[in-house]
């Protein structure tokens, strides 16, 4: 079945979105999602030499984990925008170390932080070891660089084993 379809997550990935961009479910969109699910992937599969090894559960628990935090943070830049004065902010460049030590694990936190707003990450180093993040009020830079640390990139070393 691996020869077939060499990347079944991304199958069943490029399946779903065909369908919500045909809007439609029809037995035509459906086979030509499956085709395009099936050919993609087999087209692609000499650009993914390696693939790191993902724990889905953990995974999981990490996207719940960020669907939280973008709703906490939602409302806290709320608050920052309604009742805070601009000369109250303190915004911050955060340069956090990271421990990550594949492409897609760093990407995985540069996007987390980006999504949550307040926070957007603007550059990684060329040797991969230090994000760039511009944090919109930062009271304590040390602690939102620990904060960073421990709740999302705890987390990812155990989604990407």
């Amino acid at each position: 079945m691996r020869r077939i379809i060499p990347h079944p997550g991304l199958s069943v990935l490029l399946l779903i979105v065909w369908m919500l961009l045909q809007n439609t479910l029809s037995f035509g969109a459906l086979v030509v999602g499956i085709v395009i699910g099936i050919l993609v992937p087999i087209f692609t599969a000499p650009f993914w030499p390696g693939r790191p090894k993902i724990g889905f559960l953990h995974g999981l628990a990490y996207l719940a984990l960020v669907l939280w935090d973008i709703v906490v943070a939602n409302f806290e830049v709320a608050w920052i925008i309604l009742f805070k004065r601009n000369r109250d902010l303190k915004s911050a460049w955060l340069v956090i170390p990271i421990e990550l030590d594949t492409p897609e694990a760093i990407t995985v936190l540069a996007g987390t932080i980006s999504l949550t707003p307040g926070t957007v990450t603007s550059d990684v180093s060329a040797c991969g070891d230090f994000l760039l993040v511009h944090a919109l009020d930062s009271a304590d830079p040390a602690a939102d660089i620990q904060r960073i640390k421990t709740r999302y990139e705890a987390r990812l070393k155990k989604v990407f084993r």
